[in-house]
């Protein structure tokens, strides 16, 4: 059974249709790129499975639950997380505390518990502590954890908004751009790492406009131009369907075959 299903999904404002009958599906420890040009409607279909916006029509489903009557957090909870093509993360907190305000979902104890310091909270306290720290290390952030986040580098904050995501421990991961704005070895670095997500069990579903790395990271792409699923299929089968080369890859096509 698909991790995430997308049956014939719109989504309309006022009258214009941002998302126009996807039906997608994300398999268990799949990699899946989502690409397109700017304005096809990727992040629009992130916020719908995501419980930002509702879908006009269709059904969006998480291991086989319909999600339309939950909210973004009760989502969160059922084992899916994101992060932002625009870094959100808390900058005047620690490094730490980002990651950790990420494991408040999976945490029991409630602020009673904390106000009296009963024994439970302390411990699992100690235990969140102790995972997000392992989680800083997963994903490579080799800085002081007690350091502000707004002092971290840009790759650094995106490695860092990872961390807090994981820290859900979702099933499946949605990353929005992740290697916006990142250099070369920055890119490297962060295509390394979620291939090391994906060997630890977790399904990805990926927005990036570099082609390369969506190419030699992916299972599967799909394509969405003007609010339509265009394509779907291996890399190379995306890169050689001739819908796609007009719609978005263009002379890229070329450099990434």
């Amino acid at each position: 059974m698909p991790v995430l299903e997308l049956r014939e999904v719109s989504k309309s404002f006022g009258g214009i249709t941002a998302v126009r009958e996807v039906s997608l599906s994300v398999n268990p420890g799949d990699i899946l790129g989502l690409i397109g040009p700017n304005g096809a409607g990727k992040t629009t279909l992130f916020n719908l499975v995501t419980g930002i916006y509702s879908p006009s029509s269709g059904e969006i489903l998480l291991d086989g639950r319909n999600l339309a009557a939950l909210q973004p957090h009760q989502i969160t909870n059922s084992g899916l997380a994101r992060t932002f093509q625009n870094i959100r993360i808390f900058g005047q907190m620690s490094v730490l505390e980002n990651v950790m305000i990420g494991r408040h979902c999976r945490t029991r104890s409630g602020i009673l518990g904390a106000i009296l310091g009963m024994p439970g909270v302390k411990k699992e306290e100690k235990e969140t502590r102790e995972r997000c720290l392992e989680l800083l290390d997963f994903v490579g952030l080799d800085v002081d954890p007690d350091e502000k986040a707004s002092n971290l580098s840009y790759g650094q904050q995106r490695q860092l908004e990872i961390a807090r995501a994981l820290a859900t421990d979702p099933e499946l991961l949605l990353l929005d751009e992740p290697a916006a704005g990142m250099n070369l070895q920055e890119t490297k670095e962060i295509t390394s790492l979620i291939k090391r997500i994906r060997d630890a069990g977790k399904t990805i579903l990926l927005i990036e406009h570099d082609m390369r790395m969506v190419m030699g990271t992916a299972d599967r792409v799909a394509v969405l131009d003007h609010g339509t699923k265009i394509a779907e299929g291996s890399p190379k089968e995306v890169q050689r369907d001739p819908a796609v080369i007009k719609a978005y890859l263009g002379d890229e096509a070329n450099v990434v075959a």
